[in-house]
């Protein structure tokens, strides 16, 4: 049976989006505490199933999917250009389909604009006005005010005009800013896009014993589960290792891991990783931030999102990327290395950056990794010893040695060479990630 904690995220999650909720009126519809209501509405809201604006109060959002992410609502809009709402307050929860810079004739402005668009533009009166009756929103810039009328359209239509003091460069600027960041997010893998649902992962009890985990052990051949209360609360884990001489009648409460390493949905699939690599752990629990728990993630299931991460083509390239995109391998052998220090790669002096340096190592080490046909390696740990500056435009050339190879640690050692001279020497440790 569901506890009243679920039972109010699943009637959140059947409510119209756009659609106000409040404490009292959840506690009176669910015949639940105040109390239960708050912390059920603040975890709707950490899950983003809700979001509360001021001066219009708690509402039922559309929960942001990862293939469009890219798309700010209105209220983003607002906290990225420090604006402030003129009209339309209560469409701040709504999802803009594109930008159009309002720098045109007004006929062919509107050509542009459609349902869905914000239109940016100054103290333009009849373009503001134009663009709300097409059911547009619209950023004013230069900190200039929107006419009665404007603010009239925009409260009917709920859709917001925003003021901000920037001018209208540098809010298309801060956009894209923000748009190309969320692109590069979306290609983060988080532990909600590889996680098994705990509707279908077994699940026991601490009530339960040690023959309820044979018995499911056989059928699915799992090695460990996790382990909730009454109220579907984490409260350990328990695999093969820890029911070893123990009697079938023995209640798991008395055997199982208490307070077990967990994630959440947000957490980074390359976090997850390094904590099962870190502490040898072969599942990890994934919980709300009230520790109710929702699913599951493998250790099979970090290494197939790996392996699927690395064949999909990137859309928003960080600054790893585009450093990662220059080096080229010059010896298969050996697996050297040879990049061109660009200005992306310079600290403010105009030579090769340590943080640059970091990548370049870490990648390259990786690579001389794989072709060993080991497993996914993690750069742990590294030590360099710079020996004199390399310059921009300088063309480098890394060769990495494998010095010691363990099941879990790889230890490799570096040569940088600019122009046949050696510019730096490096030590980095590497954990490998092996099934």
């Amino acid at each position: 049976m569901a506890t009243k904690h679920e039972q109010i995220i699943r009637y959140i999650k059947k409510l119209e989006v756009g659609e106000k909720i409040s404490v009292r009126q959840v506690a009176k519809e669910l015949s639940v505490s105040d109390g239960t209501a708050y912390r059920a509405i603040k975890e709707a809201e950490n899950r983003k199933l809700v979001n509360t604006i001021e001066r219009v109060g708690t509402i039922r959002i559309e929960k942001k999917k990862r293939e469009s992410i890219e798309r700010l609502t209105f209220a983003e809009v607002l906290n990225i250009v420090d604006g402030q709402v003129l009209g339309g307050r209560s469409g701040l929860h709504k999802t803009l389909t594109k930008f159009v810079i309002g720098a045109m004739q007004l006929g062919d402005m509107m050509r542009y604009v459609d349902a869905g668009s914000l239109l940016i533009v100054g103290n333009r009166a009849r373009a503001q006005a134009n663009a709300l009756q097409a059911n547009a929103a619209v950023l004013i810039t230069g900190g200039f005010d929107a006419t009665d009328e404007a603010k009239k359209i925009a409260d009917e239509l709920e859709l917001p005009i925003i003021s901000t003091t920037y001018d209208t460069f540098t809010v298309a600027t801060m956009l894209n800013r923000a748009i190309y960041d969320q692109m590069i997010e979306k290609e983060i893998l988080l532990v909600s896009d590889i996680l098994t649902p705990i509707e279908e992962t077994v699940v026991l009890t601490n009530e339960d014993t040690i023959l309820q985990f044979n018995e499911n052990n056989k059928e699915s051949g799992h090695l460990g589960y996790p382990v909730t209360d009454e109220a579907s609360k984490l409260v350990g884990i328990i695999t093969s290792r820890d029911i070893i001489g123990k009697k079938d009648d023995v209640k798991i409460d008395k055997v199982m891991t208490r307070n077990p390493i967990t994630v959440t949905e947000s957490t980074t699939v390359a976090s997850a990783a390094h904590n099962m690599i870190w502490e040898g752990i072969d599942l990890l629990p994934v919980v709300t931030a009230a520790n109710h728990l929702i699913g599951i993630v493998s250790r099979e299931d970090v290494l197939r999102a790996f392996q699927t991460a690395q064949r999909q083509p990137h859309q928003g390239e960080t600054i790893e990327d585009i450093i990662k995109s220059q080096m080229e391998i010059v010896s298969d052998d050996i697996q050297a290395i040879e990049f061109t220090v660009t200005p992306q790669l310079t600290n403010q002096y105009g030579t090769l950056s340590h943080g640059a340096m970091t990548v370049l190592l870490s990648e390259a080490g990786s690579r001389a990794i794989r072709a060993r046909k080991r497993g996914e390696a993690v750069a742990e740990n590294f030590t360099i010893y710079l020996l004199q500056p390399v310059q921009l435009g300088t063309i480098v050339r890394a060769e990495p040695r494998i010095l010691q190879m363990s099941r879990r640690f790889v230890k490799v050692d570096f040569d940088l060479y600019a122009e046949n001279e050696i510019v730096a020497k490096a030590m980095v440790m590497y954990q490998l990630f092996d099934k």
